[in-house]
């Protein structure tokens, strides 16, 4: 008698066992698509909203580097912008697009 409890107890250990697979499978594919939705999904706009922004900088443009300085833009290059910080007309300092935070764009009245 105690042989048939024994074997009938392992009998649903076993189906439960695949049933607590299935659900940790589920379970790590929520958690997954939780973390696409709440942290690359952001990003990814974030960096197509920067390049965006990046795309439009003109020469004249005041901008804010990764560093806090604040700078009128002199030269547009592929890759590279020539800015100008202060009153100093000879602080012109060449650096990369990407270290580029904020632009405020220059007024063109005409």
């Amino acid at each position: 008698m105690y042989n048939f409890i024994v074997l009938a107890g392992e009998a649903t250990e076993g189906a439960t066992g695949n049933g607590n697979l299935l659900l940790l499978v589920v379970q790590i594919g929520i958690l997954g698509a939780l973390l696409y939705f709440m942290l690359i999904r952001p990003q990814k706009k974030q960096q197509k909203r920067m390049q965006a922004l990046l795309s439009t900088l003109e020469k004249g443009d005041s901008v804010v580097t990764t560093s806090g300085f604040y700078g009128v833009v002199i030269d547009v290059m592929d890759e590279v912008v020539i800015v100008e910080f202060g009153n100093n007309k000879n602080c012109r300092i060449p650096m990369k697009k990407g270290s580029i935070t904020e632009i405020e764009k220059a007024n063109k009245e005409s």
